[in-house]
């Protein structure tokens, strides 16, 4: 592992193989070592680099919580001191919201070859009655819990109806991060993937929950030159449930066709 210092925070990540660079940008809460498969087989062909992202593995927590651009300077700012100038993108889940706008960027010092989405995250859908209920309910409980009569009763009342309608990744979240989580999931990035040049390979486990097969078909409609490839028996941990023939897919595409 190799420590690095990015935004004024010690960034740990990982470089392994020779070739082409390809970057992997983990999902939110996931680390180095939740990639080790990905990584460990694509090196075999290229140069690989993975970071721990901020607040998760090694790496230290931002001081203020970022939005989506923050990410992409961040990554930026990597691909920057690590001198690459072209390279493949791999980004499973927020990693690959992370990409999908990064792709976007203008006068970037560097060239993106090709890019994989894994169970990307990106794509807001309309809320149904029974989320605008739960939604609703919360607001409700919040503003109740916000007197002060009520606070100075009840002073963990308000952190634990957070916890209790929040999902994992929230609950698991520090106050921080946590803050940050809710900027990166209410930007919908429809809009952005008509912009992507490079030719894009989509791999989804047609079981995910937390980003549906739906939002691939999205993504393959709206991206100019992407393929999507689903696979059976698997959820949002397609990569890690199916490793040979993930990681099979991935070395075809990369050295290979689009």
């Amino acid at each position: 592992m190799i420590k690095i210092n990015i935004e004024n925070l010690s960034i740990n990540f990982i470089k392994k193989g020779t070739g082409n660079p390809t970057l992997i940008i983990p999902g939110w809460g996931t680390t180095i070592d939740t990639c080790l498969s990905l990584i460990n087989s694509v090196s075999t062909y290229s140069t690989v680099y993975c970071l721990d992202m901020p607040g998760f593995g090694e790496s230290q927590e931002p001081s203020f919580s970022w939005d989506l651009d923050n990410y992409v300077d961040f990554i930026v700012k990597f691909i920057e001191l690590q001198n690459i100038k072209e390279l493949n993108l791999i980004g499973h889940s927020n990693g690959g919201r992370i990409i999908i706008k990064l792709a976007n960027r203008k006068n970037i010092n560097f060239k993106i070859n090709k890019i994989i989405l894994i169970g990307s995250a990106g794509i807001v859908h309309k809320k149904s009655l029974t989320i605008k209920l739960r939604i609703y309910t919360y607001k409700f409980c919040k503003k109740i819990l916000q007197f002060k009569p009520i606070k100075k009763l009840f002073p963990n009342a308000l952190s634990n109806l957070k916890n209790i309608f929040g999902s994992e990744d929230y609950k698991n979240a520090s106050p921080i991060l946590k803050q940050s989580l809710v900027k990166l999931i209410n930007e919908d990035l429809k809009s952005y993937l008509p912009n992507i040049n490079a030719p894009t390979l989509l791999i989804w486990g047609e079981n995910d929950t937390a980003t549906p097969l739906a939002d691939a078909k999205i993504m393959e409609k709206l991206i100019p030159d992407a393929g999507l490839v689903s696979i059976k028996n698997c959820s949002h941990y397609v990569f890690i449930e199916n490793a040979v023939y993930v990681n099979t897919i991935i070395s075809n595409f990369l050295n290979g066709g689009n």
